[in-house]
């Protein structure tokens, strides 16, 4: 079950069965040492909705599958050293200010529509950048599908793939909420105007970091 800390919002995870059936449960937040009351109805809420959810998002039928018609996804024939990006936002004045900076970036870019889309596209192409809003296609951020199943992936591919996701609660490029949400790189809708400055730094820092792990593993 995933917690939040109302006073410092910090998020964490305890296993369901450590914490009692019938009963309230209470629990000190390890960072501002919060007291935290999570009752038996939350504890059912929570796993019920993270049941459908994931029984809507990552259920993809066989009709689905054989509809996949590679003709219609452009990415299948990129140039070897061609780069690119997925694009999940639906306010048009935010896309507005990100496409722009994708195509001087030289990145082929997937406009998707909603989280099955992306999720469905991302089944069929690796990515180089991600960018995700933070309430694309969903009304609780923190139950983001595109977001959950890039934080489930195999870390061998997830390594390969720079995140960048846009928010309204975080302030930009704030590394722990970043680390927090298990993306690259946080921008706040407020800074979408310096996207190109914000994002090229990132992408070099980045690069930096892990320059040592890859030639090692070359």
């Amino acid at each position: 079950m995933e917690i939040i800390c109302e006073s410092c919002q910090s998020k964490f995870k305890i296993a369901d069965e450590k914490l009692p059936k019938d009963k309230a449960a209470f629990l000190k937040c390890p960072k501002c040492e919060n007291r935290i009351r999570v009752s038996p109805a939350a504890k059912d809420d929570d796993a019920s909705h993270q049941q459908d959810f994931e029984e809507d998002f990552f259920s993809f039928d066989e009709d689905e599958a054989e509809g996949y018609d590679a003709s219609d996804k452009p990415f299948d024939f990129v140039e070897e050293e061609g780069k690119t990006a997925l694009l999940c936002e639906s306010d048009p004045m935010i896309k507005k200010a990100i496409m722009p900076v994708l195509d001087v970036l030289e990145y082929h870019v997937t406009d998707v529509k909603n989280g099955r889309e992306a999720l469905k596209t991302m089944r069929y192409h690796n990515y180089d950048l991600i960018v995700v809003d933070e309430y694309f296609d969903a009304k609780n951020p923190d139950a983001n599908g595109v977001l959950i199943y890039l934080e489930r992936l195999n870390m061998a591919m997830r390594r390969e793939i720079f995140v960048a996701m846009i928010t309204r609660r975080f302030r930009t490029m704030d590394q722990m909420m970043a680390f927090q949400k298990s993306v690259n790189l946080v921008v706040n809708v407020d800074n979408i105007s310096d996207f190109d400055k914000i994002l090229r730094r990132a992408m070099a820092d980045h690069g930096m970091f892990y320059q040592a792990y890859k030639d090692c593993m070359a």
